[in-house]
This record gives structure tokens, sequence and C-alpha cells, in this order.
């Protein structure tokens, strides 16, 4: 939702150890010393002397109605966290840490008790009105009171908030054990004007635009198919060093269309500036324009260091027909990674093998000592293999003849009860024919799911494929209405606090939480909560490996595909800086040539 890495890891370890406890910093790390030290003037992967103008238009899918987007109801427009700002911000190239923003300092108690920020006495409303603690103190309790239920899981852990006079608010915890709470303070609580909301209704939707802060403001609404942001020119942090070299457009209007295809058409007529291609065979095949050859558009590859997640068909397990594990194992032995990247994808995939890729938290192998003792307490609830075996994933040739899995399958299938009669498969829950519907929103997607659909059919399984709007997608994934969805369990550098909003049972039933597959598991709880409890990275470590091995030898999803690079095609009015941040793309740095 923000422009911040919300999940990035904020333990601020050195600030609350040795005799420098109750000092303030322009920055934390938890990793070490910090990159930038409080002499910098930006962040190296911009450019400080980018130069400022020009509009650019950019594509949206599905539609909007709303302009509230801390809500759960309404679905709001994409962009708005370009006008709001929080206390601090991250850095693209550097893993856990954050720099002054509204905030230009913090400092933890002794006690790890509570967090003091130091407000920017500078810091204004785009109506010119100062930014305040009581702003702060307002944003917190209207959020936890009215807001989207994320806000009250992540905010969980936080006791008060408390305006020490105009510049100076501190937030006191239930206990010392979630040492990432900085970090969601900081980085994810959005700060919202005190007085605008009290004479607007917070807990509504609205296309009216709200009062903000942030380097863009609303310019431009045409509800569900447009919407524009201007850029704020006298916005009060434009020089900070977080900003320097960043939000160059004066314009920016995203463009809503029905589905990628479409977009993908409307962007080599013109109609808009960049796209970020996820579609393999698009890359491959949509993008063969003599504009490449002649210079007029630029396609390609910027390298991605982020962790891959893990990108999956996520089962719904609290329809009881996806309870049993085996039936679960069954489903993922019958799909063909290997030839759908032959024939679907060119080749450009690898295989996701970890919910936490790319990263030091990935687990592999067999289970350390360390994670041995985080794992026995819950032996009886978890497959005896997690313990004695490494986890792998079904492999093929890639030629089409997975037969060898589909027997597999069906020997799984028959144990759980789900038995051929008259040349189908019996759901026991049902007595009738087992079926299985994918929710998709988006129909370049159903090419990916129809050979997968080809599989089932051979195990006596009917699948059906679903394909809705993008809102309704968004509105049925919040409460829980699907069989089967895909889905990409999005990683920080240093696993936190997410994944209780992941994993937990605590939020399994609440709407709108991101527990898609509905995990309600000792082990699972026990490892999240490990996780967010974790006193040093070696113990942060073995936890996410532990529970990745528990999401995976559970086999709660299908693992796809990832790539570790961002595939970009835009028209060359557009510039870069020469820099790719490891982190993200940083498209918020690039700018018009003049």
């Amino acid at each position: 939702m923000l422009r911040t890495h919300a999940y990035l890891w904020f333990a601020l370890v050195w600030l609350v150890t040795g005799p420098f406890a109750q000092a303030s910093t322009h920055g934390v790390s938890v990793f070490g010393d910090l990159k930038y030290d409080a002499s910098f003037t930006h962040f190296d992967y911009v450019n400080p002397n980018a130069p400022k103008g020009g509009n650019v238009t950019l594509a949206a899918i599905g539609t909007y109605d709303s302009l509230n987007p801390y809500l759960l109801k309404g679905v709001s427009a994409i962009g708005l966290d370009y006008t709001t700002d929080t206390l601090m911000a991250a850095s693209s190239d550097e893993a856990g840490a954050a720099y002054a923003l509204i905030a230009t300092s913090a400092q933890v108690a002794k006690d790890k008790k509570s967090i003091t920020f130091n407000l920017n006495t500078q810091a204004r409303w785009h109506n010119g009105t100062p930014i305040t603690s009581e702003d702060v103190v307002f944003s917190f309790n209207t959020l936890m009171k009215f807001g989207h239920p994320q806000y009250g899981i992540f905010f969980a852990d936080v006791e008060t908030a408390t305006a020490i006079g105009l510049h100076q608010v501190t937030f006191t915890f239930k206990n010392t054990d979630n040492r990432e709470l900085p970090l969601i303070i900081a980085q994810s609580l959005p700060i919202i004007s005190k007085a605008y909301y009290s004479a607007h209704d917070f807990d509504k939707t609205t296309l009216e635009p709200p009062l903000s802060s942030g380097p863009y403001k609303i310019s431009d609404v045409e509800a569900g198919r447009s919407i524009t942001y201007q850029r704020v020119d006298d916005y009060w942090a434009k020089d900070l060093p977080v900003n320097k070299g960043r939000y160059n457009f004066d314009s920016i209007t995203f463009d809503y269309y029905r589905d990628a295809n479409i977009a993908v058409e409307a962007f080599k007529a013109g109609e808009f500036d960049f796209r970020r291609e996820n579609i393999s065979k698009v890359w491959a095949t949509s993008y063969n324009l003599p504009h490449l050859d002649d210079g007029r558009m630029i396609k390609e590859e910027l390298p991605d260091g982020t962790p891959t997640g893990m990108q999956c068909f996520v089962f719904n397990i609290r329809q009881e027909k996806f309870q049993d594990p085996r039936v679960r194992q069954a489903l993922n032995l019958a799909y063909d990674f290997e030839w759908a990247n032959k024939q679907l994808f060119f080749s450009a995939y690898a295989r996701n093998t970890s919910f936490f890729g790319n990263s030091d938290f990935a687990s592999s192998g067999l289970p350390t000592e360390q994670e041995l003792a985080l794992l026995e307490p819950y032996k009886a609830s978890l497959p005896e293999a997690l313990f004695t075996q490494a986890y792998t994933l079904p492999t093929t040739d890639g030629m089409g003849n997975n037969r060898q899995y589909l027997i597999e399958a069906q020997t799984l299938l028959n144990e759980a009860g789900w038995k051929i009669k008259d040349l189908v498969r019996i759901d026991p829950s049902t007595g009738k024919q087992a079926t299985i519907e994918f929710l998709l929103a988006s129909p370049s997607f159903e090419r990916v799911v129809a050979p997968y659909i080809r599989n089932l059919k051979k195990l006596g399984i009917k699948a059906t494929i679903r394909t809705v709007d993008v809102s309704q997608y968004i509105k049925r994934r919040e409460q829980f209405d699907y069989d089967i969805i895909v889905h990409w369990f999005g990683q920080g550098n240093a696993p936190g606090n997410e994944q209780l909003n992941y994993w937990h049972s605590s939020v399994k039933d609440k709407p709108g939480s991101m527990n898609l597959i509905g995990i309600d598991h000792p082990a699972v709880d026990a490892m999240v909560e490990n996780i967010i409890q974790a006193t040093d990275k070696p113990s942060l470590i073995h936890a996410t490996r532990a529970l990745d091995r528990v999401l995976l030898w559970n086999n709660y999803v299908i693992p796809q595909w990832h790539s570790r690079t961002h595939r970009v095609i835009y028209w060359s009015k557009l510039k870069r800086p020469s820099l790719t941040p490891a982190y993200d793309l940083g498209f918020d740095s690039w700018w018009i040539k003049e």
C-alpha cells in the first residue's frame, strides 16, 4: 500500500544496546552500520540532478471506486501512496534500513518498551498547516478503530501512542517480544490529518481527494477510468536526502484497462509510456516492433535482487475437500511445471522451491540442529519425512508425459477416500464428482490453468476456470470465497510480522487478512512467533527456515515460478539512473528527458 518497503526488518538492535541506548539517530539498521551517514544528501541509486517536468502515463488493470485506501470496503485507486508520507522511509539499496522523513530521528527506551519519534518542525500538509504529534496519534488510533484489518494485525502489540508536545510522539509496547514494532510504526503507519478527518468521515469510501502531505496530490479523477497525480512544487520534504532525485514527473496518470491483453495493445499504440511485463509469452513475442529498431522504444531486463517469495496456486483449506494433505499432495503431483515452462513460458522461469527464495532464509537439504530444536515439539503434527528427507518437487522431462506422477497422485487420492466410480473421482464429503474452481482475475492466466485442468481430468476430477474483473476478484479474495487462486506471497529482506498476517491462525477468519490458505496449525503458529521474537539474525534464519519447511511439507500451495529480472519496456522519452537499486525497480527516480 505504501511506497516504503512495509515489511523490512527494523529491530533497531544497535539503538537498544550499549552506551547509546537513548541516543537519537537519523537512520536505523538491524544488520550493522548504516550505509548512509548523517551527512548523506541522496541515495546512491538516484540522479540528484534529474530534471523535473513532463507527464507520464501508466496503466492499471480493473477499476476503482474510492480514494480511501485504508478501509476494507471499496476498491481504492492505484497510486494513492504517492500522496501520503510516513515517519521514516526505506532505502531500496540497503537491507533493513530506514531514514528520516516526517520524523527526523527516533530513540528506543532502555527497557525496549517504547520508541519515541522526533518530528520535523517543517513538515506540512498540502494546505500549509503543520504536521504535529497529534496527527500521528490520531492516525494510529483511527486506523486501529476503523481501518483495514491489516492495521489491527500489525499494530496489535502497540499499547498506546502519546503526543509529547507538538513534535514528539511515543509509542509504548505491550511486551518486548516483538522487536519489529519500530519498523511497522515508522514505515507502515500512514500519517493522516486529524483536522481534515474531524470534518470528514474516515470510515466511508469517497471520491473526494483528501488532504495529504506527500510528493503528489490528486488533480483529476475519472472514477473507474483514470486518476492523475500532480507533483507538489512546494512539497515540504522535496529536498530531504530520502527524496532527492525522486518524484521527478510533473504529473502521473494511471489509465485503467479491462485486462492485460488490452493494455499491451494500448501500450504499443502509444497510449501510455511504461510497462513492466510479467507474462513471458508476451515478452518474447508481442514486442517485435519497429519502435525498438529506431530507438523510439527501449526494451531491457534489469537486475532484481529481491527475495523471490512464493508465487503459487493457493488451496483454500477452509474448503473440506482440501483439508486432507494427501489430496493437496496429489494435486501438486499433477502439475507439470517443466512442460509449462517449455511450452508456455519460453523456458524463462525457474521453479519456486521455497517461500523465501533468493535469500538467507530459504530452507534446503535436511533440517539443521537448530531447526530441529524448534520443530521437535510439534513432531506429532508434522509429516515424518520433514525430519528425514530434503523437500523436493516433482520434476518431469518437459515432454508432457507425467504418467508416473499421475499414478502416484491417484494412489494418494484413493488413500484419502477419493475413489473412482463410473470413471469419475468421487469427493467423499459430497458423494459427488470432485470439482475444483480456479478463480482468476486475468484472462492471460487461463492458458496456464487449462493444461493443468487436462491433467486433473485424467484423475477424474472436474476442474473449471472462473475469470472475474479485478474488483470482484479482490472482494472474493478478501472474503475467502474461492477454491484455488493464484497469488504471490512477497517477502522482504528479513521476515517479520507480515508472516503473522500470512500464516497465523489468529487471522485465519479475519476478512482481508492474507492467510489466504486458511492455515490453523500449531507448528506454523509457533514458527511465526519465533520469527517475530528472534533476538538476532542467526535465530531469525533458523526460525524462518523451520517455518519454510512446515509450509512446504504440508503442501498448502502448488509452487509456480520466478524470474530474477525486471522486464521493462518503455518509450524513450523516459530516462533512468545508471544504477538499479538491489531491492526495487526504482521507477520513482526516473525522469523525462529535457
